[in-house]
């Protein structure tokens, strides 16, 4: 049994590699105010949002395909090799970025790069997450694996915190003129040169004794897409529709809501970025606490919490955030939306560790996941987007309810896993 202190040493090792993919991938929406014209010209501010949306979105229909090579690659080759794969790939689609022409040097080549390294990074973000959830959960000891497995959504929301944090800093540093000129390369930039450092690091991760003990065996199963559906239909199939409400429920409320509080609250671009950066440093720091919680009173009773809670809250938080004025009830608001969502992103990844032995494990956590994200987290900032544009924006409001109410279910049906978890090595 590994030692406290070598079980902090790992997670801690993993946890900051996994900050640093996220942080290059929500760069992106963070510096997207500032680079759409630079891509987009034609059109007005909500039309040049849309179609970096598009290319956000396009970007998660790489997630399923880097989900599912890469989760088998976890599998046979082990969570070390996913993880040290994924940040390279992140790196390659940070530096395109970073050195792509504007429109108005390429013309159509601009976007098209901005399209490529974007396919690029969800690529790598696909595998990361069944990587990155899988390490966690088997480097965690069994009492406190809700209280560690957390840190993945610490580390997710991290990312997005460090992107805006650079943001601001660059805004008050630059000033809106530069930053709309070329000071959004620094963000692109950084994440490049963070992800060479998380490839370090993770370089020196020891392995998991879950994969150490599947490796062993020389009949062991193979980790195939086949293998599974066939399998383990049912959990797979759970995954998805406890995902479905919950990434929805968070992209539109962390991504989407930065936007919102500038393009239709009226707030200027920077108070937006504070407000969401001051939030979102609450939301981080309670995530353990929920994990902890998880690992006291179980993992369903925090998904029904946020199954219940974005059912009922989201139409009347969004319609409030419409008519606010005050940068301290704006906050107020999105921090409510914020614990709500923490029912889910504290614990939906040990939940879905949970459910699947080691030989599939990464697979089974990475696959059926980037399935749904990439119909209901992917497309969501764009479906707010295209409805505010066509004059229906509420109807955003009671689409994402309906997700939560639709995974609601889900989350009443499921089993317990913290007391029927398949992680079985400690």
């Amino acid at each position: 049994m590994a030692s406290a202190a070598h079980r902090l040493r790992n997670i801690v090792g993993g946890s900051a590699g996994n900050l640093v993919e996220w942080f290059d991938w929500y760069v992106y929406s963070a510096f997207a105010l500032y680079f759409a014209p630079a891509f987009f010209p034609k059109g007005d501010q909500t039309a040049q949002l849309l179609q970096t949306a598009a290319i956000f979105a396009v970007g998660f229909v790489m997630r399923p395909i880097g989900a599912w090579a890469m989760g088998i690659y976890a599998d046979h080759k082990g969570r070390k090799a996913g993880l040290t794969l994924s940040v390279t790939l992140m790196c390659f689609g940070s530096l395109l970025i970073a050195v792509a022409p504007t429109y108005a040097q390429a013309g159509v080549l601009s976007p098209a790069i901005l399209l490529i390294a974007r396919l690029v990074q969800g690529l790598s973000l696909g595998g990361e997450y069944g990587s990155s959830a899988t390490y966690l959960s088997e480097m965690a000891d069994r009492e406190r694996r809700g209280f560690w497995s957390s840190f993945q959504y610490v580390t997710i929301i991290g990312g997005q915190l460090t992107a805006l944090a650079l943001l601001i800093v660059l805004q008050v540093t630059l000033g809106e003129a530069a930053m709309q000129a070329w000071g959004w390369r620094i963000g692109f930039g950084a994440g490049a040169a963070l992800a060479i450092v998380a490839y370090v690091i993770r370089r020196r991760l020891d392995e998991t004794l879950s994969y150490e003990n599947v490796a062993a065996k020389p009949d062991r199963r193979r980790s195939t897409f086949g293998n599974l559906f066939r399998d383990h239909p049912r959990e797979a199939f759970l995954v998805m529709a406890l995902t479905a409400g919950g990434t929805a429920a968070f992209y539109a409320y962390t991504i989407y809501l930065q936007k919102f509080l500038a393009n239709t609250s009226g707030f200027d671009r920077v108070t937006a970025s504070r407000i969401m950066t001051v939030a979102l440093t609450c939301m981080l720091l309670i995530q353990p606490l929920a994990g902890r919680l998880s690992d006291r009173i179980g993992r369903k009773p925090m998904m029904i919490f946020f199954g219940l809670g974005a059912t009922l809250f989201t139409y009347p938080i969004f319609v409030m955030l419409e008519h606010v004025t005050s940068a301290p009830a704006a906050f107020a608001l999105v921090m409510a939306a914020l614990v709500i969502v923490t029912g889910y992103t504290s614990i939906n990844a040990i939940i879905k560790a949970e459910l699947f032995p080691a030989d599939i494990r990464a697979l089974g956590v990475a696959l059926p996941f980037a399935i749904a994200n990439v119909i209901f987290g992917g497309t969501a900032e764009y479906v707010a987007l295209y409805l505010k544009g066509a004059g229906h924006e509420r109807w955003f409001y009671v689409y994402i309810s309906l997700l939560a109410a639709c995974s609601l279910v889900a989350y009443v049906r499921m089993r317990e896993t913290k007391t029927t978890s398949l992680i079985e090595e400690d």
